[in-house]
């Protein structure tokens, strides 16, 4: 058996291969953040096909931190009930899942929320639109609020949580420089920028207990002018894990990121492939807790080269399931064709116009069959 297919455990929680889906923005809850029967739906097509782990959709944790339309939420007890039919889902075809929780800081859009936006400081150039710079008591009430997604989710069935510190949103821009600028001491040196995403790790372990999985997106880089490097991860991810971690996913870039940014495109060979592997060595030498690389992995050598040779423990993927929800399965039993997602990043469009995300291409390919059909 391939070691990608054998089964493993993080704190309790026991996987059945190496496989992750990576948290992805699907478009697909109510106005309010509530649960739907597509995204119930959709879960269970994961769960279906064979993904080891499902890590749901950045889940806002406070109104004022949602990022984009339809997006999922935790920010209230309301939303438990429709949160736990999506886990039953999961867990009724064995699969298991984690609720990533989120705050979009800087970049939430007021529009949705109706609230100014917090961020870590206020820095030029990045938007026109107001900002709050955060307040200690501002940062309180975030660190509270993660701590009570973390126990929602749990209420809700979930298999552990996952803090979103990657790609520009708020934990991110408190990590890094470009973004946080502030002289008290949650702003400086490494281990200060850190100071608040430490207190987020102990706050919800000390809600969720000692055998609830915790996780971990962070970035290994920013690829930004001033921002977070990778000598400064590696100072910062150790802290992290001494906090309360049971596993690391390790990605890189943010929104203002260009041609770096964390969904790069074009990925059509393998040398093109898993493109934070290099840090993801530096991140397995520095780190005890398991690593999960994201990041452009789209085949199978390439995936049991990385875990063969230790440059990481699991490897997630997003785009390539938003057209193949059954990729693992299909992998598994025998048909190892690279995923048919072509990395071209028109699935966002349908998300951000308010319709979900699905694969453009498919679509397209569906419908002119039909057209075919009927001529």
């Amino acid at each position: 058996m391939s070691i990608l297919f054998e089964p493993t455990e993080i704190n309790g929680m026991k996987l059945a291969n190496r496989f992750v889906r990576s948290a992805t923005w699907e478009g697909m809850a109510e106005d309010d953040g509530a649960v739907t029967p597509r995204l119930i739906d959709l879960m269970a097509q994961l769960a279906k096909g064979r993904v080891g782990l499902i890590i749901s959709s950045h889940a806002y944790i406070q109104p004022e931190g949602q990022a984009g339309l339809k997006q999922l939420g935790v920010y209230k007890d309301e939303l438990i009930d429709g949160l736990g039919k999506m886990t039953q889902a999961v867990h009724d075809h064995n699969g298991r899942i984690i609720l990533q929780l989120a705050h979009a800081g800087y970049f939430a859009n007021a529009k949705l929320s109706g609230k100014t936006p917090l961020a870590a400081s206020l820095v030029e150039g990045i938007s026109n639109s107001p900002r709050k710079e955060m307040t200690r008591e501002d940062i309180l009430d975030v660190i509270e609020a993660f701590g009570m997604a973390a126990r929602r989710a749990k209420e809700a069935g979930f298999d552990g949580v996952q803090i979103h510190a990657a790609h520009g949103y708020l934990m991110s821009q408190f990590l890094s420089p470009h973004f946080n600028k502030r002289s008290d001491d949650y702003g400086g040196a490494p281990k200060n920028r850190a100071k608040a995403l430490v207190e987020i790790i102990k706050k919800v372990r000390s809600v969720v207990g000692e055998s609830f999985p915790v996780f971990i997106k962070l970035n290994s880089q920013d690829f930004l002018e001033g921002g977070l490097s990778l000598e400064d991860s590696l100072i910062i991810a150790p802290l992290l894990e001494e906090a309360g971690l049971d596993a690391l996913e390790l990605s890189g870039g943010t929104f203002l990121s260009g041609n770096l940014s964390p969904s790069r495109a074009g990925i059509t060979k393998e040398e093109k492939e898993a493109y934070f592997q290099e840090a993801a060595k530096a991140f397995k030498d520095t780190l005890k807790i398991p690593l999960i690389l994201v990041g452009g992995v789209r085949s199978l050598p390439v995936a049991e080269r990385i875990v063969s040779q230790g440059i990481a423990d699991y490897l997630a993927m997003s785009r390539p399931f938003i057209r193949e929800p059954d990729l693992i399965l299909r992998w598994e039993k025998g048909d190892h064709r690279r995923p048919f997602c072509l990395s071209d990043n028109l699935c966002f469009g349908p998300a951000m116009a308010g319709e979900g995300i699905y694969c453009v291409v498919e679509k397209k390919e569906k419908e002119k069959a039909l057209n075919q059909n009927q001529d």
